[in-house]
């Protein structure tokens, strides 16, 4: 897919200007007015996390846009690379950004793989990284840094909202399936431990490689196993020929899919009726109810043209944590100690709601229950308030 075209751009101001006179007495002073604040958006702009890339990065520079195109006082400039969504790639292309580009901040990405890359240029370099999607446990665990911060979830922070909704429906033994990579894997930790702490039994837990599309095997097995419930993570483009593959295996009717809210997200029109009933936890919806998310989408759609979906609130949030950041240190991104307690220290006003930062930085956040009606997510209610990712094996001084 082609980059995302730039309708905001006429107001955005992308400057490349040289350092002012007086650079070496008045340090603070020559950062403020002189060169612009350098972006580095490290995105899959191809393959089947493509639309993710688009929809993050409009919603970033949507954030952006709001404070004129600029942080803290000063011009922004935009390098854009597409990651590919190959891990194989993922610390090369961070290098890049970091040593050719010269980038002050980096912004992504989508897949885990590839952020792991991420993470271990931002721990080696100490550039500043927001996660403005993937969930790998590890980024705000064990590997988490001072200068690593997301403004997304932590793969196992939707299905851990996963469990206690599917046991009050009496849903008391289920199968899971999902790609066998590390979002998949850390996805089924929320879930194992929320389903069988309410209560629940797992009679399976089945696996295809990522990103094989072919389900049927599995479905036929599922029908065997006649369990309750289907639990699931997918994303993607997958997620909508999973979703009619359920059905058209005749699943649907008989035995309730529920899963991470990345299943039905963003792709309910490809999916179509066979959606009707789908039932998920995640942190947005678009139908949610409130006069921030109805500013939002309208904004959204008047600039891009498009409907905002999560990835985008995930990306405009990404810019919020900059813009409050940036706004603290008056646009001094060296002035990392005071940037980095001005983030770690934000409230965020975001269309899903107000969220603050973990002390691992990963959003303390509401998620809610989904179910899918009418080719909509509709929220039925909070499934868990202020759920936190537990931030185990993170050391941050």
């Amino acid at each position: 897919m082609n980059a995302p075209s730039r309708p905001l751009s006429r107001r955005l101001a992308l400057v490349r200007g040289a350092a002012c006179v007086g650079a070496a007495t008045l340090p603070g002073l020559a950062r403020a007015q002189g060169a612009p604040i350098k972006i580095g958006l490290m995105l899959p702009y191809t393959g089947t996390f493509a639309q993710i890339g688009v929809s993050i990065e409009n919603g970033f520079r949507l954030a952006l846009d709001e404070q004129g195109g600029k942080l803290g006082g000063r011009a922004v400039e935009f390098v854009k690379l597409d990651d590919e969504s190959e891990p194989s790639k993922g610390v090369e292309n961070a290098q890049k950004l970091v040593q050719r580009d010269k980038v002050d901040v980096i912004v992504g990405t989508v897949h885990s793989g590839v952020q792991m890359g991420i993470q271990k240029v931002a721990r080696d370099t100490g550039v500043l990284s927001i996660i403005p999607n993937a969930g790998v446990l590890a980024a705000t665990r064990a590997l988490c840094a001072p200068n690593v911060f997301r403004t997304s979830f932590s793969n196992s922070q939707p299905t851990l909202a996963l469990g206690k909704p599917m046991m009050d429906k009496g849903l008391k033994r289920a199968a899971w399936i999902s790609w066998k990579y590390a979002a998949g894997e850390e996805a089924f930790d929320g879930f194992k431990e929320s389903y069988t702490k309410a209560g629940g039994t797992i009679v399976k837990d089945l696996w295809l490689p990522f990103p094989n599309v072919e389900f049927q095997a599995l479905l036929t097995e599922i029908a065997a196993l006649k369990p309750d419930a289907v639990a699931c993570m997918f994303a993607g483009a997958a997620s909508a020929k999973f979703i009619k593959d359920y059905a058209a295996a005749g699943l649907k009717d008989k035995i309730p899919l529920w899963g991470s809210g990345f299943l039905t997200e963003g792709v309910l029109d490809a999916a179509g009726p066979a959606a009707e009933g789908v039932m998920t936890t995640m942190h947005y919806s678009d139908s949610l109810d409130t006069p921030r998310n109805q500013q939002f989408r309208t904004v959204y759609a008047k600039a891009f043209k498009l409907q905002p979906d999560v990835y985008s609130v995930q990306g405009y949030d990404a810019g919020q944590l900059l813009v409050q950041g940036a706004r603290a240190v008056k646009g001094d991104l060296s002035a990392k100690a005071a940037l980095y307690k001005a983030m770690e220290g934000a409230t965020i006003d975001s269309p899903r709601g107000k969220w603050t930062m973990s002390r691992a930085h990963n959003p303390v956040q509401d998620f809610y229950l989904r179910r899918v009606e009418k080719g909509e997510n509709k929220v039925l209610g909070v499934a868990v308030k202020a759920l936190s990712d537990s931030g185990v094996g993170c050391k941050l001084g």
